[in-house]
């Protein structure tokens, strides 16, 4: 009897006596294994290889500071960096903790790729952490129970799993990516939140690549806090760089594929002018410099690409060079790799800026078209169409912008549709190309005829489409089929889409993403087309809590903007195609010795696996 109560009184003490004096760091470099599945380095961790991690890391152990933020390049270790402070807190300081992802799916995904390897090959959790296929076990996907604690994953649209107990440690991953509500619950990250208030020690780690500036989430938090740049010391004069592209300096040649080489790549010193390599940078010492040091209680740090030991210069100025050009494709730049919100650019001042760029084509068909996609919308008294054309790097060329006049109710107004989209449209040289993919536009009066026309001519690659407003979704977002008619409709996260059009628009240079007109108002590329092109713009707007970026319409509510949402639609079937150019190319030129008179480019039909679209590259 006296042997147990001995022991009892020790499991009491040990219970609530304060944890060692020990950092997450110094943890995690005891205690931590990489595994294969989710490192690229696996085997014993070393707070050398990344020292920038570190101060990120011991923040958590400042009883000063309640909440940390990282906005980060990816591959800057940000996984392994939750994983060390969730090892910490299970091994060291056990409380209820809670990891929020993005979606409920991406959090069962992160508990099997990250968490599962974790525990499975680190000694001290593994004795800690039941194994989840023990029936007595608590250790389930989403929810690891441990002596002292446990740890709850959820999806930040899922109102469920943020309405429940409290929690002491709330770690918030990509929170940029996070929806602007949980169902009708609002922000789910503020209701993670209030779920830590009655813990006096609470934590809150939020981490994430940013997006666009003035709405991303993560760069709200980041300017709330201290606001810490990674700095290396210069190798001549000892003061302290952020090292980023405006700084960096490289001899280059580009080939007539447009592939890059790069070589003498430096960084200048902005003190005393002194160049070097990055291996002589990634050699001397680093440490955070804050912008904002006064800030209470929320250490935020940033990372660009030029720091993290996994990426390589070469291949970040390469990736810069290539894609500068390009709106769309420097955004994911910015945002990725240098850590940085992006900026998006002013609407256009007017349309005489696209009138003025208009081109004489040589035929129906220009040089570099590849396959023909068009696009439907469709009105009370009429339906509107484009055909577009489709190069490498998609490229775009305005083909016909026009208007079938009739009611929609109509089976005439139909067959009118169908004739045109059965155009053949021809080269100089007389090879003829038909329309691949078009997309019918459902959402209007008139579903039903819109359905029922897309099933009857689905083999033509006809398909009815919804439009979603919403930041976040991709342009081809799901794929379902109407309950009374069995028709393939295609949901299309359309602000993407808006998106992705008016950074082409930008584009100055004949390549990859501009966008071609025919300078021949017959074709429907005139004024009113171009100022329907740009009648919508990226505003600022509140909702739930956050601002958030809204397509509005540019002045007058009168102005249309059906050419807008046409060209969104058009390269939606250009999306669900998603062909192989170079081999369409091939069949061109083969075309054009045996003589063939019009080619039908469209490769074989959409695969899709869970209602999600799986885009085949066949030809």
């Amino acid at each position: 009897m006296k042997k147990k109560t001995i022991s009892l009184f020790r499991r009491i003490i040990k219970s609530i006596a304060p944890p060692p004096q020990i950092t997450v760091s110094q943890w995690a470099e005891q205690n931590r294994v990489l595994s294969s599945e989710s490192s690229a380095e696996p085997g014993k961790w070393s707070n050398d290889r990344a020292p920038y991690q570190v101060d990120i890391m011991d923040s958590v152990n400042d009883p000063l500071i309640e909440k940390i933020v990282m906005m980060t390049c990816s591959q800057a270790g940000k996984n392994e960096i939750i994983n060390n402070i969730i090892g910490y807190f299970i091994d060291i300081d056990p409380c209820p903790m809670m990891l929020i992802e993005p979606t409920l799916e991406l959090a069962e995904d992160y508990s099997k790729r990250r968490l599962d390897p974790l525990f499975r090959d680190t000694k001290v959790l593994r004795e800690k952490i039941a194994d989840k296929k023990s029936r007595t076990s608590n250790n389930t996907i989403l929810n690891k129970v441990f002596p002292g604690g446990s740890l709850s994953l959820v999806g930040a649209n899922s109102p469920s799993g943020l309405a429940s107990k409290p929690i002491r440690i709330l770690i918030g991953d990509e929170i940029g990516r996070f929806p602007v509500s949980a169902g009708d619950e609002g922000d789910p990250l503020g209701l993670g939140e209030k779920r830590t208030i009655t813990f006096f020690n609470r934590k809150k780690i939020f981490v994430s690549t940013p997006g666009i500036k003035d709405v991303c989430r993560i760069e709200e938090e980041y300017l709330g806090g201290t606001q810490e740049k990674w700095c290396k010391k210069c190798p001549d004069c000892g003061s302290y760089e952020y090292i980023n592209i405006h700084g960096i300096k490289f001899d280059y040649t580009k080939d007539e594929k447009g592939n890059y080489k790069v070589w003498n790549i430096v960084y200048k010193c902005s003190h005393c002018g002194a160049e070097f390599d990055e291996f002589d940078w990634n050699n001397t010492e680093g440490k955070y410099i804050a912008d904002n040091p006064s800030a209470e209680k929320v250490r935020s740090f940033h990372v660009n690409a030029f720091v993290s030991p996994w990426w390589r210069w070469e291949d970040i100025v390469v990736t810069w060079l290539k894609d500068k050009k390009d709106p769309e494709k420097h955004k994911v730049v910015k945002n990725t790799i240098f850590g940085e919100p992006w900026e998006e650019e002013g609407e256009f001042e007017s349309e005489d800026i696209l009138l003025e760029r208009r081109e004489k084509y040589p035929a129906e068909l220009p040089e570099g078209v590849l396959i023909l996609t068009a696009a439907v919308d469709v009105q009370d008294d009429r339906l509107e169409y484009e055909v577009v054309g489709y190069g490498k790097g998609e490229e775009t060329w305005g083909i016909e912008k026009g208007l079938i006049m009739g009611a929609p109710d109509s089976k005439e107004t139909w067959q009118l549709l169908s004739d045109k989209l059965d155009t053949v449209y021809h080269f100089e040289n007389g090879i003829g190309l038909k329309i691949s993919c078009t997309c019918v536009d459902s959402g209007g009066h008139f579903t039903g005829e819109v359905y029922k026309f897309c099933k009857r001519n689905e083999h033509r690659r006809i398909f009815a489409i919804k439009g979603m407003g919403g930041s976040g979704y991709p342009l081809l977002y799901k794929l379902y089929r109407s309950k009374e008619e069995n028709a393939a409709v295609f949901i299309l996260g359309v602000d993407t889409g808006k998106a992705k059009i008016m950074g082409r628009l930008k584009i100055k240079e004949p390549g990859a993403g501009y966008c071609h007109y025919p300078d021949d108002d017959s074709r429907g590329y005139d004024r009113i087309y171009f100022k329907g092109l740009i009648s919508e713009k990226l505003v600022r707007r509140k909702q739930r809590g956050q601002i958030r970026l809204i397509w509005e319409k540019v002045a007058a509510a009168t102005k249309r903007n059906e050419p807008l949402d046409l060209r969104n639609y058009a390269q939606a079937a250009f999306e669900i195609l998603n062909p192989n150019l170079e081999e369409v190319e091939k069949r061109l030129q083969n075309a054009a010795i045996l003589g063939v008179k019009a080619l039908n480019l469209a490769p074989k039909k959409p695969q899709r696996k869970r209602g999600v679209v799986k885009r085949s590259d066949e030809i």
